[in-house]
């Protein structure tokens, strides 16, 4: 029989969540500064990071009520900031900023409404909200290293916007439709 690991290793997706949180504030402020390559340095480890905790939590079953959480928290979190500041500064459309804080209003108001009126809400993000936070930290990414060193082409930048649009608003149908209909059962 394998030993088991420790109390704090099983705590390592929620301090890579807790790390990605305690980040925002600092790309905020590299952002507002057009500090572009720390703010590319530090908004792609707080994206890998994403993926880092996720991948942890599931390979190994270190998945927490906490980690439920913190993780999604975090992932909101930071896209919100990032996109704010950047639609401020003219370099996202403030439609599309928009948009994106739009679907998560709604899902959190959803959510908040579900569990005042039927109780708790068992939320597993879907494959298509995945695809969103995936597209919505890509065109960001690409958004910020562009602003540095011109690359990607303007219309790969243009094309991540757009599909992240898209994402945005199947992924927050997706939810509306989702939850409402459990609220029906």
């Amino acid at each position: 029989m394998g030993a088991r690991p420790s109390v704090w290793l099983r705590q390592l997706p929620n301090l890579i969540s807790v790390g990605r949180l305690v980040m925002i504030a600092p790309i905020a402020v590299a952002l507002l500064h057009r500090n572009w390559p720390v703010a590319i340095a530090m908004f792609g480890i707080a994206a890998l990071s994403d993926g880092a905790d996720g991948f942890l939590a599931k390979r190994f079953g270190w998945q927490s009520n906490i980690g439920a959480l913190l993780d999604p928290a975090a992932d909101k979190l930071l896209v919100a900031c990032v996109f704010v500041v950047l639609a401020v500064g003219g370099s996202v459309p403030l439609w599309l900023m928009a948009a994106a804080l739009g679907r998560d209003l709604v899902i959190v108001c959803g959510a908040l409404a579900y569990r005042l009126r039927f109780g708790p809400l068992k939320v597993r993000p879907s494959l298509v909200s995945k695809i969103n936070t995936l597209c919505q930290m890509l065109f960001l990414l690409c958004v910020v290293v562009r602003r540095e060193i011109d690359l990607p082409p303007a219309w790969v930048e243009t094309s991540l916007g757009a599909l992240t649009f898209a994402t945005i608003s199947t992924s927050g149908l997706d939810y509306v439709i989702t939850y409402g209909c459990r609220a029906k059962t």
